[in-house]
C-alpha cells in the first residue's frame, strides 16, 4: 500500500505542474464558472490571468484541490465499487499537487527573473570571474614576493659557527 502511496504522491506532483501550467496559459474554466456565480459589476476584469490555481493564495489552492479530489472521489466510488482512495491516498494525492503548484510557481517566477535579468546576471559573472582572477594574480605576485624575500633574508645572515654535540657534552663533563 506505502508504494501506492508514493506513486500517487509523484503523480499528483506532476498533475499540479501540469494544472499550474495549463491554467497560466488560459483561464477560461475559471472565468466561466466567475461568470456564473457572479453579476456583472462583480466579474473579473477581462485582463485578469487568475485562476483556480494560478495566482491564488495558499487557501484557496487548498480548497479548490480538495474539492476536486472529492468530486474525483465521488465519481471513482459509483464506477469503480472497490475501495480504492483511503484517506491516506487522498491526502497524499492533495499534498502532492499542492507541491507540484508552488514548484511550478517556482519555476515560472525563475525563468521570468532570468528573463528580464539576464542581460545583468550575466555581466555580474562576468565580473565576478575578472575579479577573480585579479585576485589570484595578487596571491601570486605576494607569494613571490614572499619567496624573494626570505631568500634574501636566508642569504644576508651569517651562520654562526656552533660547537658540536660532543663538545657541548664535554663541556657539561658528560664525557
Amino acid at each position: 500500500m506505502m508504494s501506492l502511496e508514493i506513486i500517487a504522491f509523484i503523480a499528483s506532483i506532476l498533475f499540479g505542474i501540469v494544472l499550474y501550467w495549463r491554467e497560466s496559459k488560459s483561464n477560461k474554466v475559471y472565468r466561466f464558472f466567475n461568470k456564473i456565480f457572479y453579476s456583472k459589476d462583480l466579474q473579473m476584469p477581462s485582463t485578469s490571468k487568475k485562476g483556480f490555481l494560478y495566482q491564488q493564495s495558499f487557501l484557496m489552492r487548498l480548497v479548490y484541490i480538495g474539492v476536486l479530489f472529492l468530486v474525483f472521489i465521488v465519481i471513482a466510488r459509483f464506477l469503480i465499487p472497490i475501495d480504492l482512495m483511503t484517506i491516506s491516498l487522498f491526502a497524499s494525492s492533495m499534498f502532492g499537487t499542492l507541491i507540484g503548484t508552488y514548484l511550478a510557481n517556482f519555476v515560472f517566477k525563475s525563468s521570468e527573473v532570468i528573463d528580464e535579468k539576464g542581460d545583468s546576471l550575466l555581466d555580474a559573472v562576468k565580473d565576478t570571474v575578472e575579479k577573480g582572477k585579479d585576485f589570484i594574480h595578487e596571491l601570486e605576485s605576494k607569494d613571490s614576493n614572499a619567496e624573494t624575500q626570505v631568500k634574501q633574508d636566508i642569504e644576508s645572515k651569517p651562520e654562526i659557527e656552533k660547537t658540536s654535540a660532543r663538545d657541548r657534552l664535554k663541556d657539561k663533563g658528560l664525557m
